[in-house]
This record gives structure tokens, sequence and C-alpha cells, in this order.
């Protein structure tokens, strides 16, 4: 039985696939092969479109994730091509999909992508679905990755903490004795992310320098950071449905600032809500890991370290690289699914057990 698993991730920063090829043969995780393939304009574009309502949204929404199963085989093909192996050596891929809407307290979370069309098209098992499960058992389906940051970082010897900055930012506490646990504490890049690309054009701020120029505005950090959200106790998850675009101009309504100085108040603003969370939850970890896209934001790494008073450094200390971790978990979450293990962890998702995630298209 093949022991090599794909993992697919599109997250919340909607800026494309990060696929990631691993080896679970030896006794540690191995890296394979991986790659990010931006997505298209138009792609993007109309994902970003349907996180909220709209005209014929269900048309077009199954539409898009015909549009992504074609985007993830040939990221699939491109990959395996420059791995040198056929596609009948992968036991399984991996999808998460692309969320557009993400209800828990409502029962249900929805993830783009036709699993059924990328298992026709790559020739490969494709497990898909991950969150719904554990929904149904009374959680919040996310974050997933915790269980996958225990099982690859977790260490006898040291406390962690494993900081994830993606669109969303999220946090899995490591102690060398007792439960794991792991909650979204709010925004990562994605409100950076959107306020640069309406006043510079830019897809995100590269190592934090447009941020880094700007004045912290105080009003508007304590007003950001009275959102009800921050006083939620974990198990607690949350996406574009609460913090996009609109929610940040609902907080400037009426307010005149200078553009840099919103984006450093955000950058703050980032920073002070994951080590806040992690305060009010207990966790005191002498050494902080960063994984996603804000590990390259050298100014938000340097205030996290501040805020936190201790050493912060990326994955890459553990030896994976701190882009490729989520697309990893996706694939490890794969084979726990085709080994009929779990993978939530119910002390982070508050479901009533262990459940075994995803839904298996056979190739």
């Amino acid at each position: 039985m093949s022991d090599l698993y794909l993992g697919l991730m599109s997250g919340t920063s909607l800026d494309g696939i990060d696929a990631a090829l691993v080896d679970f043969s030896g006794p540690q995780m191995r890296l394979v092969a991986a790659q990010c393939t931006p997505f298209s304009a138009e792609l993007r574009a109309e994902l970003l479109a349907l996180q909220a309502p709209g005209p014929q949204e269900l048309h077009r929404a199954a539409l898009a994730g015909n549009a992504l199963a074609d985007a993830y085989a040939a990221c699939v093909a491109n990959l395996l091509t420059a791995a040198q192996l056929p596609a009948q050596q992968i036991a399984a891929i991996g999808m998460h999909g692309q969320t557009v809407r993400h209800q828990p307290t409502q029962g249900y979370t929805l993830q783009l992508g036709n699993a059924s069309r990328l298992a026709e098209l790559s020739g490969i098992s494709v497990v898909s679905d991950f969150r719904s499960r554990d929904i149904a058992a009374g959680g919040q389906g996310a974050p997933l990755v915790p269980a996958f940051h225990h099982a690859v970082f977790g260490d006898s010897r040291q406390d962690r903490l494993l900081i994830n900055i993606g669109g969303i930012a999220n946090v899995t506490t490591l102690p060398a004795q007792g439960a794991i646990r792991g909650w979204d504490t709010g925004p990562g890049n994605v409100l950076m992310d959107g306020w640069i690309a309406r006043h510079q054009g830019q897809a995100y701020d590269a190592g934090g320098s447009w941020a880094a120029g700007g004045r912290l505005i105080a009003e508007l950090l304590r007003h950001l950071l009275a959102e009800s959200y921050f006083d939620l106790p974990p198990p607690k998850s949350t996406g574009r449905d609460l913090f996009d675009m609109a929610w940040l101009d609902t907080q400037l309504a009426g307010a005149e600032y200078a553009s840099q100085d919103v984006q450093a108040t955000l950058l703050e603003f980032t920073a002070q809500s994951i080590v806040q969370s992690c305060r009010h939850a207990g966790q005191h970890a002498h050494t902080a890991y960063v994984c996603g896209g804000g590990a390259h934001n050298a100014v938000l790494m340097r205030r996290l370290g501040e805020l936190l008073q201790a050493e912060v450094m990326t994955t890459q200390a553990l030896g994976l690289d701190p882009d490729w971790v989520e697309a990893c978990a996706f694939a490890w979450l794969a084979r726990q699914c085709r080994l009929g293990l779990p993978g939530n962890l119910p002390a982070v998702t508050g479901a009533r057990g262990l459940r075994v995630l995803g839904a298996m298209h056979q190739a």
C-alpha cells in the first residue's frame, strides 16, 4: 500500500493553490515536493464574490467548484511531473476546497471544489469535505490543523505554541504534558491584504514594509479589538463570514485616517488579537513557531515576539517550510480517513468525540 499522499489547500487569502506531496512511510513525515499555483484573476474574483450572497449563487458556486477541480487537477499533474511520479503511486489526494461559508452554529460549512471531477481528471482517489462530520458531532469543524500539529511538531520535553497566520489566524498549544488546544484567533492577513490591495494595488504587504512606515491609530485599534468574537472562549472558529472588508469599512465609518496608518494599525491588530487570545487561554510557551503567509511578514513576526515575550521563529526550525504546513496537514488528514483513523481533536473543535473526517471519492 502506497504511503504517498497529496494535500491541496486554498485558504482564506484566496491567493492560490498550495500543493504538497508527502511520504508517510518512514518514522517521520517527509515532504517530497511542493508548489504554489496562483489563481487566475477571473477565478479569484469569482471566489471572492461568492463569499457573500449574490445573484444565481448556487449555479455560480457549482461552476466555480468545477473550475477549482480543473485547477487542482492541473496543479497535481504539474507536481507529479516535477517529482517524476505516476498518479498510480499516490494513495489519495486530500482536497480542502475553498471555504465560502462557515456557519457551525447553524450546523453547516461549505467548501467549493468538485472532488469527483478531480478524481476523474487526476486518476487518484480524493478525500474531501473534512469539516462536516465534526460539525455533525457538535463541533466547530475548525481549526483542523491542530491534530496534525500534534502529530508532527509535538514534543514531550517542551511546551510549544504553533501560530498559523493565513487569511485567518489560528493557534495550537502543544504542551509537553496535557491536552492540546487550538482555536481561530481572528484576522491574520485578510484585512491587511484587502487594505493594501485597495490603496496600493498590491496583493500583500511584502515584509510588512508599508505598515512599518505608518503610525498606530490607538483609537482605531481599541475599536477593532472590541469585536465580541475575541471575548468568546474556545472552542471557536471564524472566517470571512465575519472578518472581511465590509466589516472593516463598518469599523472605519465616519473616520478619516491616512491609509498607511490604517495598515500599521491592522498589523498591530493582528498581532494583539493573536497574543491576547493566547493570554486569555492561559497559554505561556517559551517558544512560538509560525507558519502560513504571515511568517514572511518580518514586522509582524518581530511584533509577535515583543508581545509574547517569547522566541518566535518559523516552522522551518522544526524541519517543515512554513509555506507548506497546511497543505501537508490535508495530506495527513486524507491518510487518516483512508486508514479509518480520527482526524479531529474534540478539545479543539468541541465535537462530542473523535471522528474519522472526510468523504472518499474513489478514482
